[in-house]
């Protein structure tokens, strides 16, 4: 585990359960004790071509989160909840927002896959997938737990981090979300994260 992953009540959720920690301040998030490095990896996006993490998101507000599109209820209730307040952003504030899933199942995440499943939520949502070494090391870059898949019950499991991260325009991580974060909690949030840590439009 992160050493800086301690606040957040459980790296891994077998996408069940509802970690709540203490909110931070008038956010609803979880305040890092220190703030962490906007991590590097690449990863290949859902239109074939490589994407170049910190580079392409450098300079906008930056929501970042690993889960697979078969998990039965952290994944879809996450995105859900930021794809229906990112629909209600400004455009001026959606273009400063980069919202980024990256799979932790790439074995059955084809790139098809993922991009017919971010358009549920909302078609500007950027899908990453890779080799499960990729992506395994996409999650150590980013500070959480890799995720544990488990075939041998014959019933595919991913046990994956289950928080939000979060990334300001100056390159650092200062926040993250706990799984179970609600839609008026994001709707609340976001403006917040703008006006503190507000980005440039791509």
């Amino acid at each position: 585990m992160n050493r800086w992953a301690w606040p957040l009540l459980g790296v891994l959720a077998g996408c069940q359960g509802r970690a709540r920690p203490e909110f931070a301040g008038k956010l609803n998030g979880v305040l890092l004790p220190r703030a962490t490095a906007r991590p590097g990896f690449a990863l290949t996006a859902t239109d074939g071509k490589r994407f170049d993490f910190q580079a392409q998101t450098k300079g906008r507000l930056t929501l970042l989160f690993f889960g697979y599109t078969n998990c039965p209820d952290v994944c879809p209730a996450t995105m859900a909840a930021l794809g229906a307040v990112a629909g209600h952003l400004t455009s001026l504030d959606r273009a400063r927002l980069a919202v980024v899933f990256v799979t932790t199942d790439p074995a059955r995440d084809s790139a098809a896959a993922l991009a017919a499943w971010l358009r549920q939520f909302d078609p500007e949502f950027i899908g990453l997938t890779g080799t499960v070494a990729e992506v395994d090391s996409a999650q150590r870059a980013a500070g959480v737990g890799v995720a544990v898949r488990d075939t041998t019950r014959g019933n595919y499991q991913v046990s994956h981090a289950a928080q939000v991260l979060v990334y300001s325009p100056d390159d650092s991580g200062h926040i993250a979300y706990p799984f179970g974060t609600r839609q008026a909690e994001w709707a609340a949030d976001l403006p917040r994260l703008f006006e503190r840590w507000g980005g440039q439009a791509r």
